[in-house]
């Protein structure tokens, strides 16, 4: 296209529930807008796309003059499109624009376009913006739920960072639920050497889970982000552990005390 030069590579580990895309572009356009899209021939009515600790729901129909109008919106590392029992994840590792229609097919089926923005040509502010050699990454996940892309974008842009050793590592924390994500761990600021931890729920419902710390800690404690002591509804702390009941998207911060 143009002067510029696309290379992709589309790969399938085994066993793995997703394809990943790499899309390699020497990007020397001006005024042009570069998208990746995936007719799925799915029939659903509205789009799940991320946003810190959560997601938002946006139609996918034109039913009125401002969703017709609308170019396209935002998702941080994940857009889930779903019908009734059956839902696709795409996730990105750089790429943020997205846009989601639907069209009838000539069999009568629908089919949900998503397109994930990739690049841009503008000459205002920048002439300059997006020129050159860029590497993005993307996968899409059949037969995914909220669950899965909510797992598949941490997956896609958290790559495991791989150590030689004599025996495998145990995961500092664990938690007994899908729903509830660990994002940080951190060691506290007052150089203690206690372990804050800042988890949230994930799938916009109630969720139940356990974490425990497989390390030693005398106690854990909800803390606010200055790592002091505050009530946190739903958190039954206890002796190197916690039970969790989270309302939709809680995020909350423990303190974990060695």
């Amino acid at each position: 296209m143009g002067s510029s030069t696309i290379t992709q590579r589309i790969s399938l580990e085994a066993g793995a529930e997703s394809l990943g895309i790499s899309t390699t572009v020497d990007w020397q356009e001006h005024e042009k807008l570069l998208k990746i899209g995936f007719p799925l021939d799915v029939r659903a009515d509205r789009s799940a796309s991320e946003t810190q600790f959560g997601h938002v729901f946006r139609a996918t129909h034109t039913n009125t003059s401002w969703e017709a109008a609308k170019f396209e919106f935002c998702a941080h590392r994940w857009i889930h499109v779903a019908e009734p029992g059956y839902g696709v994840a795409i996730s990105n590792a750089s790429s943020y624009g997205h846009d989601v229609t639907r069209t009838i097919r000539d069999d009568g089926g629908t089919t949900t376009n998503v397109r994930v923005s990739l690049l841009r040509a503008p000459k205002f502010p920048d002439p300059q913006a997006d020129l050159g050699v860029h590497v993005l990454d993307l996968s899409i996940r059949p037969g995914a739920s909220i669950g899965g892309a909510v797992e598949e974008g941490y997956r896609t842009n958290l790559k495991p960072r791989l150590l030689a050793g004599a025996n495998p590592v145990e995961p500092l924390l664990t938690v007994f639920n899908q729903a509830l994500v660990i994002e940080a761990v951190k060691l506290a600021e007052d150089g203690s050497g206690d372990v804050i931890v800042r988890l949230y729920e994930s799938l916009g419902e109630r969720s139940t889970g356990l974490i425990t710390a497989n390390f030693e800690s005398r106690m854990v404690q909800s803390v606010d982000l200055l790592e002091r002591p505050v009530e946190a509804p739903g958190v039954k702390p206890g002796v190197g552990a916690a039970e969790l009941t989270l309302r939709p998207f809680q995020l909350v911060t423990l303190r974990f005390s060695r």
